[in-house]
């Protein structure tokens, strides 16, 4: 990892590099985000974030190299829950910058959201990123069958979940 790594929260000026990491066919065939999304999509998206909804970004030297971000749910009966998602480029798989952002967005959600239990979907192919997230204490609860379509094709997530410790 680059000893100029900072994981921090995302600013509006980070559009163009959120914009750069998820034009990647990597980022957006591994996650839910739409490929060919706009400049102008993740400046508003940046400009107008809620505020149960968090976004930090790896930031290299002042590059966008990854992402995590979670929504803790508004339901007054789930407002313990987050949903996670994340991505890091291509080009720096392997350096534990993912491993970097999830810790920063746990602690993010645990300590300072008072979430309990942090969700995600993750595709059944994408074995780095469940063991990643298992090294970090989320457990598989399922599987959800033809989940979403990526590149034609229907394809499953296993449906994975960490519960906070119990202070």
């Amino acid at each position: 990892m680059s000893a100029g790594l900072r994981i921090r929260h995302a600013e509006p000026a980070d559009a163009a590099g959120l914009h750069a990491l998820f034009s990647e066919a990597p980022a957006y065939t591994g996650t839910l985000q739409p490929p060919y999304s706009s400049l102008d999509t993740w400046t508003r998206r940046l400009s107008g974030m809620p505020g149960h909804v968090v976004q930090l970004v790896a930031d290299d030297a002042g590059t966008v190299v990854g992402a995590a971000g979670f929504e803790v749910l508004q339901h007054p009966r789930r407002r313990h829950v987050a949903n996670l998602g994340m991505a890091v480029s291509a080009a720096r798989h392997g350096e534990g910058i993912g491993r970097s952002l999830l810790a920063a967005a746990i602690d993010t959600a645990e300590r300072w959201h008072g979430v309990r239990r942090i969700e995600l979907e993750v595709y059944l192919d994408n074995t780095a990123a469940i063991a990643l997230y298992t090294a970090h204490g989320f457990e598989r609860e399922g599987t959800a069958r033809a989940y979403a379509l990526r590149d034609g094709a229907y394809v499953d997530v296993a449906l994975m979940a960490r519960l906070a410790a119990q202070s």
